[in-house]
């Protein structure tokens, strides 16, 4: 099978930024149940085209997973954060015709506007009862990946007594004006979920506490460069940023779960209608979507640093805790307001916080 990676050219970007934490964890890699996608699936072939905001090396390691299972089909990925994705569909939307089979988007609000649009195709997934986070009863969209925004420190350069342990007094302690960081939540649909879960727990006035603090608002991986050097002495980012770095490079840096709640995410994954799609590959997509909801496909949503979404899998991202664990002290998010009430929100960030540009 022929497979090709497709890094998202578009000017915006989406960055989600993570945090690490020293829980109880092992990296996984042997997760595996009766609902299990058959290794070698020769029965669907053709091409699939999946608009996806998950890291370009996790998408990496996930292309050679699916040669392996999909011998017969080639499957292509189109890297770019929300706002790049977002941007790409609206022109194709305007053509009638969308240049992919299957989204997986960073979070649910925009599966309830392209669900409005009609550009989706139903899929009744077998295991629906194991999903541990909402999904759409007519099988539109599916939560596929748990991003988790925490708050994360270098331990290196200051003491877990000197920064703030909750999101509440991360804009109110006057002592970290301007040493924290944050995504932009304009182009990060992360971010943008973030805001809306603490817009509804601590009001406006919290961005203008924000705003006070003199918060960067810049991509993850600066704001991450900033933390090691200590430019920074906290940051708001998603886990399996932080997660990754401890793993792969051996980072000191450390997650914070707040006092307040972490904000998990559920990333979504959904079919494009045939009407809409690039391929007219139904079979294919749904295959697909199946693979990656399914015990296998969620390991390698785990190995990437992120948590699953089926309650049959036991296994967590490196270095963190668990889902149960994470799951006992939260923020919500309304999905319908994110979607309902997106540009007055959008509008009220940009009125109490100074963004660079």
């Amino acid at each position: 099978m022929k497979k090709r990676f497709f890094a998202a050219l578009a000017a915006l970007c989406m960055v989600v930024t993570a945090a690490g934490c020293g829980g109880n964890s092992a990296p996984a890699n042997t997760t595996s149940g009766s609902g299990d996608a058959p290794a070698g699936d020769t029965s669907v072939s053709g091409k699939v085209v999946i608009y996806t905001s998950m890291y370009e090396d996790i998408i990496d390691d996930m292309e050679k997973t699916l040669e392996k299972q999909f011998p017969n089909l080639d499957v292509e990925f189109f890297q770019g954060g929300s706002g790049t994705i977002q941007s790409k569909i609206a022109a194709e939307m305007d053509s009638g015709k969308l240049g992919c089979d299957v989204l997986m988007v960073a979070e649910p609000s925009y599966s309830l506007e392209l669900k409005d649009a009609g550009i989706l195709h139903p899929y009744k997934f077998a295991d629906a009862d194991k999903l541990v986070f909402d999904y759409d009863k007519d099988g539109y969209w599916y939560p596929v990946r748990v991003c988790n925004m925490v708050l994360a420190y270098n331990p290196e350069k200051f003491s877990k007594e000197e920064v703030p342990t909750s999101f509440k007094d991360f804009a109110g302690n006057t002592a970290m004006k301007g040493y924290l960081s944050m995504s932009n939540p304009l182009t990060s649909g992360t971010a943008y979920s973030s805001v809306v879960g603490l817009y509804d727990k601590y009001g406006e006035e919290y961005f203008k506490s924000l705003n006070a603090q003199n918060v960067a608002i810049e991509s993850g991986s600066v704001a991450l460069t900033k933390l090691e050097t200590g430019e920074c002495k906290e940051i708001m980012v998603l886990e399996e940023s932080v997660l990754k770095k401890r793993q792969e490079e051996n980072s000191a840096l450390e997650v914070i779960y707040p006092d307040d709640g972490s904000i998990p995410i559920p990333s979504t994954i959904m079919i494009v209608d045939e009407a809409h799609c690039a391929n007219n590959n139904i079979a294919g997509a749904e295959a697909v979507e199946k693979f990656f909801l399914s015990p296998e496909g969620q390991k390698l949503i785990v190995n990437g640093w992120m948590y699953s979404v089926r309650s049959d899998v036991t296994e967590h991202p490196y270095d963190s805790v668990t889902l149960d664990e994470l799951m006992k002290n939260t923020i919500p998010v309304d999905w319908e307001k994110c979607y309902k009430q997106r540009d007055e929100i959008r509008t009220m960030f940009q009125n109490n916080v100074t963004i660079p540009g």
